[in-house]
């Protein structure tokens, strides 16, 4: 009896869509994914993008529990001597919501050239809505 291992043809790509509004960032990025990695599919092998694509809605009702919105900072480095840019959770939640999302859920996905392939099949949309009607997507269910 041989493995099976299905090839790039046979991947059936399903959409997803995930309603931020009112979830914990955490929880939220776990199940986006995991449903990005494709772990959710049953023929499911470590070496092959098997993800599905997730699209996030109202990213700015996205929430963090206990004191993290006030001591929580996200630091990016310009390249230059001196270069540490430091911005708050809330500054960055008024400015950028699908940025905190994105990078939550990014920071998740290997970080291999598989990874950063897997991250091109998520969209974060700031309200409610978003352009990709065409391609049916279904609810996913988080837990609060």
């Amino acid at each position: 009896m041989s493995t099976y291992i299905p090839s790039a043809h046979e991947i059936e790509r399903k959409w997803f869509v995930v309603d931020a509004s009112g979830k914990t960032l955490g929880r939220l990025a776990t199940e986006a994914a995991s449903v990005l990695s494709g772990k959710r599919n049953p023929k499911y092998t470590p070496y092959i993008d098997m993800g599905d694509h997730v699209i996030v809605i109202n990213a700015e009702k996205v929430r963090l529990t206990g004191l993290k919105s006030q001591q929580k900072v996200y630091r990016r480095y310009t390249g230059f001597p001196g270069g540490l840019r430091e911005e708050s959770f809330v500054r960055l939640l008024e400015r950028k919501p699908e940025k905190i999302v994105e990078e939550a859920i990014k920071g998740m996905l290997p970080k291999t050239k598989m990874g950063r392939k897997m991250g091109t099949k998520l969209n974060v949309y700031r309200g409610d809505q978003h352009p990709h009607q065409a391609q049916k997507p279904q609810p996913l269910e988080v837990k609060a």
